[in-house]
C-alpha cells in the first residue's frame, strides 16, 4: 500500500490536489484537518470548554462517534450518522480549529484514529495535514510539503469562501494560523529534510497535480 503525505500551511491547496491525486490512481483520500473540525464543532454543539475531555465525548453518546468516508470525490465526515461535511467549513470552527488542535489529548486520540484509516485504505492513500510525514506517518513512500506564498494562500482561500471577506483579513488570519501551527508544543507544521518542497505560488492545481504525479509514477508506487 502506498501513503503520499501531503503537508503545508493552510491555503496552500493541499484539499484540491490531495484529492484530484487520489482520484488520479483510484486511491482514498483522508483530510486530517476535517476530523479536527468535527472535533471543535462537537464542543461547540456540546458547550466543551476544556479541550482535553473532548476525547471522552466520541463514544458517550454513540451519537457522537467519529467516521470518515476517504472517497476523493465525496468525502465526507460523520458525528454518528450525521453528516457534519459542511458544517465544519463555518467560520466560529475555523476561528477555533488551533486552538483545539493543539490540545495533546486531542493529538493523540486522533492519531490513533488516523492511523487506522490509514491501515484500512486497500490499494493507497492520500492523506492530507501539517503532521502527516512527521508524526502520523513518517513512513510515507513519498512525503510532499506544499506552500505557497502568503499572499498567494490568502487570496486562494479568499475564492473559496466565494464571499466579500477582505483579502487582508485572511492573509492576517492565515499567519496568525501559521503562527499557532508551527510553535505549538505537539507535532508542530515543520519541514523536513526528506519531504519534497513543492511551491504552488505560481502553478495551477493541474500543474501540481501532474508534479506530484510524475514523482509517483518515477517511485513506481501506483503499481502497489
Amino acid at each position: 500500500m502506498a501513503v503520499i503525505a501531503v503537508d503545508g500551511p493552510s491555503g496552500a491547496g493541499k484539499s484540491s490536489v490531495s484529492r484530484a491525486l487520489a482520484a488520479a490512481f483510484s486511491w482514498q483520500y483522508l483530510d486530517t484537518g476535517a476530523l479536527y473540525r468535527a472535533l471543535t464543532l462537537l464542543a461547540i454543539e456540546t458547550g466543551i470548554e476544556e479541550f482535553s475531555e473532548i476525547p471522552g465525548h466520541l463514544s458517550s453518546p454513540s451519537a457522537n462517534a467519529l467516521l470518515w468516508i476517504g472517497d476523493p470525490q465525496d468525502p465526507q465526515v460523520l458525528l454518528g450518522s450525521r453528516s457534519v461535511t459542511a458544517e465544519i467549513r463555518s467560520d466560529l470552527v475555523t476561528s477555533r480549529v488551533s486552538a483545539v488542535a493543539a490540545n495533546p489529548q486531542v493529538r493523540s486520540h486522533l492519531l490513533a484514529v488516523q492511523r487506522a484509516i490509514i491501515n484500512s485504505a486497500p490499494r493507497g492513500i492520500v492523506v492530507e495535514g501539517r503532521d502527516i510525514g512527521t508524526t502520523v506517518w513518517p513512513d510515507a513512500e513519498l512525503k510532499i510539503f506544499l506552500t505557497a506564498d502568503l499572499h498567494a494562500r490568502a487570496a486562494r482561500r479568499s475564492a473559496e469562501l466565494a464571499t466579500n471577506t477582505d483579502s487582508a483579513q485572511v492573509q492576517q488570519a492565515l499567519a496568525a494560523r501559521d503562527q499557532l501551527d508551527s510553535t505549538r508544543a505537539t507535532s508542530l507544521l515543520r519541514q523536513v529534510d526528506d519531504q519534497v518542497i513543492v511551491d504552488a505560488t505560481y502553478l495551477s492545481l493541474d500543474e501540481v497535480v501532474q508534479e506530484i504525479s510524475q514523482l509517483v509514477l518515477s517511485l513506481k508506487l501506483d503499481q502497489n
